[in-house]
């Protein structure tokens, strides 16, 4: 048991926090940290607590102005933020955290908390749940294309193989060996068509040779086609010397907004728009389906490039997203970069 206590009087002492802990508003112990704080920055434990009362009863100004008396009655944790040494050029920013410990004992807990680290720690959680999320993404499309190489791609080429022995196995009349070889031969073309769509949608070559405009309009024309909605795609500029990262980005959202609208709009009409100014180039894709509640959708769903992934892949080029839309008035996704042209 006393080594216990003693591990624990250790944590206390190493915390990387400033604790204080007061009973009746008085201060029976803080760690080493808290120590050091008041010596280096002259802080005033009172004042600490005088700054906590003060944000509780703006908070809850209902209430009366005993501090111990709001707490109790609202909440057992109360976060407010804190700047510690004015008078520097660098204010030390900080959370202060009030917890309460023994409530018949009025026994609570200051814990000054640096929003540096606050941030920094928010950040790398932030990155480590995008990072699963592409990861999910990257799954899930590789189990996409890995099932349309099965049901579709593979199937295709088996049915033609057994067409091939079937030349060798058994003996065919000229009218028969025709129509089988024909058979063979629209089997094949059929499987070569799907594999160029698995490729278009995986890195269109237009896009390499020709730019983003054209490569839009190769895609526009494509999905069109498949099915029977109209799009168009309009513009007034060259990208051959936008940088080939933004370009990139810029077509997976177009791909990504029509099939969206195809999927789940209900439109009959979808425009793409890919406007250069001075010092800006703007993407839109507008269409004029059925809508939906935005905020609902902004959350991480799985798909290999959804909402949350057009968003992440924008701001990573230092780029803006916007979705705009609300049920029955349709859909304007719009992605903006500030100009920079490759050497």
């Amino acid at each position: 048991m006393l080594e216990t206590q003693s591990w624990i009087k250790r944590y206390f002492d190493e915390a990387t926090d400033a604790v204080f802990i007061f009973e009746n508003h008085e201060l029976v112990i803080c760690n080493q940290l808290a120590n050091e704080l008041q010596q280096e920055l002259k802080i005033d434990p009172q004042y600490l607590l005088e700054v906590a009362d003060t944000a509780v009863q703006q908070q809850f100004s209902q209430t009366d102005n005993c501090f111990s008396c709001v707490i109790k009655n609202h909440m057992h944790n109360i976060s407010i933020p804190i700047n510690l040494s004015h008078d520097t050029v660098h204010p030390l920013n900080y959370f202060l955290v009030y917890h309460l410990i023994d409530q018949p004992q009025h026994v609570f807990s200051l814990t000054l908390k640096s929003r540096g680290v606050i941030k920094r720690m928010d950040q790398l959680a932030q990155q480590r749940q995008l990072t699963q999320y592409v990861n999910r993404a990257h799954e899930e499309e590789r189990k996409r294309i890995s099932q349309d190489l099965h049901d579709s791609i593979a199937q295709g080429v088996y049915s033609a193989i057994m067409g091939v022995r079937r030349l060798n196995e058994q003996a065919f009349t000229t009218n028969d060996l025709t129509t089988l070889t024909k058979e063979i031969e629209h089997q094949l073309n059929d499987t070569l068509a799907e594999v160029k769509g698995m490729a278009l949608d995986i890195r269109p070559s237009v896009l390499d040779n020709f730019g983003l405009l054209p490569a839009l309009r190769v895609l526009a024309k494509r999905l069109s086609e498949n099915s029977g909605v109209m799009i168009s795609v309009n513009g007034n500029t060259t990208t051959a010397n936008l940088e080939t990262d933004i370009q990139s980005v810029l077509y997976r959202i177009g791909q990504e907004a029509i099939n969206n609208a195809l999927k789940h709009a209900q439109a009959d009409e979808i425009n793409v728009l890919l406007v250069a100014h001075d010092h800006y180039i703007i993407l839109e894709i507008i269409d004029d389906g059925v809508g939906f509640d935005v905020p609902k959708h902004h959350r991480f769903n799985g798909r290999s490039l959804g909402l949350m992934n057009m968003n992440e892949r924008v701001k990573a080029l230092n780029g803006t997203f916007e979705i705009k839309s609300k049920p029955g008035t349709g859909t304007t996704v719009t992605a903006k970069f500030p100009i920079k042209f490759s050497e």
